[in-house]
């Protein structure tokens, strides 16, 4: 089988599974892992599929099920690294700040490089990768009902504190965005994500490009309202100029 064939048939496989994993597609296709692992990495990088740990994800097939915080750390590193790089620069001395829950958002705190600083999060992650970061910052983690799957606190006690609070700046992570909609799994994390949008002064998403033209089960804000998204140099201009019609959008440089 030619390379453009095999790829072609993975893309179908995924698109009629949703995921699989490296093993099972080296079973369908009868060639070796490593031309399997290769020929996803491959997939991957031109934004076809997203690669998890041991196979990969479809764009194309719609998931019941919410990837663990383990898994989507695992995937698209590179990008998520260069976006948080690119937020963490809009982080200014005395800022007033909300971080969200996911694995982009909590790549943010490792570019952080000022000293003063006033955070609210409600990612147990975040809290703890601040707390190992050792820098004075005035800290507030919002508890509530504890979600395992993403390291977030959410529910009504989550959400009545959250409504109580003004920040200057909101950087919040997304599961996907389609048009002029922003999506998350989850219906209690998008509640406290639109509530903080809605008391934020400047609202940024904070996404890799894979999760543009991609849907999830919670629509829980409008780009309209957003001031900005931060995403990565290597965006398609044509994909970039389709949401430009809903909002600005900041490119990180390589």
């Amino acid at each position: 089988m030619l390379k453009e064939e095999r790829l072609s048939t993975i893309m179908d496989i995924l698109d009629a599974s949703g995921v699989l994993t490296v093993k099972s597609i080296v079973k369908k296709l009868e060639v070796s892992d490593m031309t399997i692992r290769r020929d996803l990495d491959e997939l991957s990088k031109l934004g076809k599929v997203i690669r998890i740990h041991g196979g990969a994800q479809s764009l194309n097939h719609y998931r019941h099920d919410e990837l663990s915080h383990i898994e989507k750390q695992e995937i698209h590193i590179a990008e998520k690294l260069e976006v948080a790089e690119a937020a963490s620069r809009l982080i200014h001395e005395g800022d007033s700040i909300f971080l969200g829950p996911g694995t982009t958002i909590e790549l943010i705190v490792k570019f952080i490089n000022v000293s003063s600083l006033r955070i609210v999060t409600n990612s147990l992650p975040v809290f703890n990768l601040l707390e190992q970061k050792n820098e004075d910052f005035d800290t507030y983690l919002i508890g509530g009902s504890y979600r395992k799957k993403t390291g977030a606190f959410v529910g009504s006690i989550a959400n009545d504190a959250i409504d109580k609070l003004k920040v200057e700046k909101a950087f919040i992570g997304v599961n996907g965005i389609k048009k002029n909609s922003v999506f998350t799994a989850n219906i209690e994390e998008g509640s406290i994500q639109s509530l903080v949008l809605k008391n934020a002064r400047s609202k940024f998403i904070v996404c890799d490009y894979h999760k543009f033209n991609k849907e999830d089960f919670y629509n829980f804000y409008h780009l309209s309202e957003v001031d900005q998204i931060i995403t990565n140099s290597n965006t398609e201009e044509k994909l970039l100029e389709e949401y430009k019609k809903y909002v600005s959008i900041m490119c990180s440089k390589k």
